[in-house]
């Protein structure tokens, strides 16, 4: 009868450990999902009121943005040389983020998302990745693609066509 005991008080202290566990967890990710929205908000936020240093802060120092046009490739320097002149007319750009999904890595460093962003453009793609240093996270990869409905996507190769077939021959023979 005791081993029988023993063994029921065990199995509910491993399950209530096993429950409380996963709700610490679920709390912190969830915690961790607001915190990397508000960088991602605070981004396009920053850009709208061309306030240059504080949306630079938000990139790591060795981090990446991948634009809409092939060649807009650049580490955070040369974004921030390619970008400043649209700071300095007081407005960058502005987007809003419509739909946005948000992961992490098993040790909680990483995070990685996707959303869809109302922009001049229209629908926009961003996506990336943030690295966690201290409490701080920071965008270390953003890639920023325009969406192309699939109904017109034809005519969009026909209008790219001339532009991006040489592109693509010179880069084969590179």
């Amino acid at each position: 009868m005791n081993k029988n005991i023993a063994f029921t008080v065990i199995t509910c202290f491993l399950l209530l450990s096993n429950s409380l566990f996963s709700q610490k967890k679920g709390f912190y990710e969830n915690v961790q999902k607001k915190n990397v929205s508000k960088v991602l908000d605070d981004l396009n936020a920053f850009a709208a009121n061309a306030d240059y240093k504080n949306y630079f802060d938000l990139f790591a120092t060795e981090s990446s943005f991948i634009g809409t046009d092939a060649t807009e490739v650049w580490n955070k320097k040369e974004f921030m040389d390619w970008s400043k002149p649209f700071f300095d007319k007081g407005k960058a750009w502005s987007f809003t983020s419509l739909k946005r999904n948000i992961s992490f890595s098993s040790d909680g460093k990483y995070a990685w998302f996707d959303e869809l962003l109302d922009t001049q453009m229209k629908l926009c793609r961003g996506s990336g990745v943030l690295e966690k240093t201290g409490n701080q996270w920071k965008i270390k990869q953003y890639v920023l693609s325009q969406t192309i409905p699939n109904d017109v996507n034809d005519e969009v190769i026909k209008i790219k066509s001339p532009i991006e077939d040489p592109m693509i021959s010179n880069l084969k023979k590179n």
